[in-house]
């Protein structure tokens, strides 16, 4: 089995929780290292590994393939460009870049490079996303005409992490968790046909957008995507109706959570919610109402690194693509573009 040597080019939050153990994990990867610009973690954490001093000694180092961009948003454009004009392969956390020409010209160079380039949208395989794809994929619902995507938080204080609150091309909800609900948006229906929002500032503390809502507006279906940071109690993170019926479902993935606490992944009940967080269908069925439970799909954020693993060695596509990411940035520009004119913006 060949082994795809890769590097993070950080170990905070994103390197320790979404990459390190699932790159650690997979049988064809091996974890070389990460740049750490402080504290020397990775080391001790996965012994074997480096902990790089700089960006140049990642890439100056040969054994390298594959390099994880997984620092502040306002930096992807450039480490990325960097790694990829050094011949490797790249994948960037979301958001992809800060603007769709940066996306666009990264994903220019991938080509010129013949390297591989994906933007890391791990939200596309919570259990509770993937339980909804399920139910509209059934049929169930009928022909759907709305659905909600909601990634709402509770927090009245600035996060620690700086570059997320301090105003710079990267920062902002719309571009923090905008990318999880556009991306899935995307990801189920396509691009809309022209996208709406409302994008605001409602924390005292708050200098930078920590509340937004979007609307994506396709021939015959109505999707809205929304974040806020106050939400003390949320709403269905998922509302789907459609001509024979709705589902909803809570946001209860527990990946995150269990990996903040030091959980590693690959044991069999991986991903697995609570049943007491499964969604409700209700629809027609023989002129009848039936309502009840659906039990929830396994999460796996190992999927990414499975699918990433066979792009890079049978050359085959990213599992998500820079294309993939120019769309998410195009509908984010089109958001703040609606909020400055206030207007609809048709794509």
């Amino acid at each position: 089995m060949r082994t795809i040597h890769t590097a993070l080019l950080s170990f905070g939050m994103s390197g320790t929780v979404f990459h390190a153990p699932f790159i650690n994990l997979h049988q064809g990867f091996r974890l070389a290292g990460s740049w750490e610009r402080s504290k020397k973690m990775i080391e001790s954490a996965y012994p074997g590994t480096c902990s790089y001093a700089s960006l140049d000694a990642v890439l100056n180092d040969d054994s390298v393939e594959l390099v994880i961009v997984n620092t502040p948003t306002y930096t992807h454009y450039d480490y990325a460009k960097q790694a990829l004009a050094a011949g490797k392969h790249v994948v960037v956390e979301k958001a992809f870049t800060s603007t769709v020409v940066e996306a666009e010209e990264l994903k220019k160079l991938a080509e010129k490079q013949d390297k591989k380039l994906a933007v890391y949208q791990n939200r596309r395989w919570d259990s509770d996303f993937l339980t909804v794809k399920k139910v509209i994929e059934s049929g169930k619902l009928g022909e759907l005409t709305e659905m909600e995507i909601h990634f709402d938080r509770y927090n009245l204080d600035l996060s620690y992490k700086t570059h997320k609150e301090e105003p710079n091309s990267g920062s902002g909800i719309v571009k923090d968790l905008g990318p999880h609900a556009i991306d899935q948006a995307l990801f189920l229906f396509g691009m809309p046909q022209a996208v709406f929002a409302d994008i605001r500032t409602i924390r005292p503390v708050s200098i930078v957008d920590d509340c937004f809502d979007i609307l994506l507006y396709y021939p015959t279906l109505h999707v809205r995507v929304k974040a806020t940071l106050i939400a003390k109690e949320s709403v269905p993170a998922y509302i789907v109706h459609g001509t024979n019926g709705s589902f909803l479902k809570s946001r209860a993935d527990i990946q995150e959570r269990v990996l903040l606490q030091g959980a590693k992944p690959g044991t069999k009940d991986w991903g697995t919610e609570p049943v007491s967080e499964q969604g409700i269908i209700s629809y027609l069925e023989n002129g009848q109402t039936i309502r009840k439970k659906i039990e929830s799909e396994q999460g796996n954020y190992l999927e990414f690194y499975n699918e990433v693993y066979t792009a890079l060695t049978e050359d085959k596509a990213m599992p998500v693509t820079a294309d993939d990411g120019i769309r998410v940035m195009r509908i984010i520009e089109a958001a703040f573009k609606s909020q400055k004119d206030r207007k609809l913006i048709v794509l």
